[in-house]
């Protein structure tokens, strides 16, 4: 297995959106947007690809050269954003019109990103299913973390599961203290990273 790592390009779109797809369809936060699972295999690729194109345009997304997986960066800047975000009313629109919770899961993450700092922000991470706990992961947030820790750069990160917030603990993540509830469903894990993994 090879464990070549690029920066991906507008021709891996289809790829990534694919990656996303499969890694996240089952996830207890994609399950409470789209409750319904045969609605949500028809709208959750629409609505994923909407964060690979915002990594595409105005991040980094890493994939691995086999395909099996990839990971989206954002750098935050420090400050409060300067005008309200619409990529969450965006991504309703684009995914799911009349499905209030695919704009409500944006708006809630948004409100709770610390902006007191510039940092890297971890938006999505995805592994092939067939390819899980294989390190692939890891082996995408390592050389990040590495230039985080260089630059003196923090990292954030929203853990989807408390089983992935341990992984991440693993990488030097530390839970900020207050989960994300979503309403009528899972938890969310806030992560923080200061340079140097601690």
């Amino acid at each position: 297995m090879s464990r070549g790592i690029r920066r991906a390009g507008e021709e891996d779109r289809e790829v990534l959106v694919r990656l996303l797809d499969e890694a996240f369809l089952h996830d207890p936060v994609s399950s409470w947007v789209f409750p319904d699972e045969e609605h949500r295999r028809r709208v959750h690729g629409r609505f994923l690809g909407m964060f690979v194109d915002v990594g595409l345009a105005e991040g980094r997304v890493d994939i691995m050269e086999d395909g099996t997986a990839m990971a989206l960066w954002l750098q935050v800047p420090a400050g409060a954003p300067e005008e309200e975000d619409d990529l969450p009313a965006r991504m309703r629109e684009v995914a799911d019109p009349d499905n209030e919770r695919a704009e409500l899961i944006g708006r809630l993450m948004g409100a709770i990103h610390p902006h007191d700092r510039a940092h890297e922000y971890l938006l999505m991470i995805a592994v092939s299913p067939a390819h899980q706990g294989r390190g692939l992961g890891r082996a995408l947030i390592e050389p990040v973390l590495e230039r985080c820790d260089r630059e003196g750069v923090p990292a954030y990160l929203e853990a989807s599961s408390e089983r992935s917030s341990r992984l991440y603990e693993r990488l030097g993540f530390a839970f900020t203290g207050t989960t994300l509830d979503l309403p009528d469903g899972p938890s969310m894990w806030p992560m923080w990273r200061e340079p140097g993994g601690g």
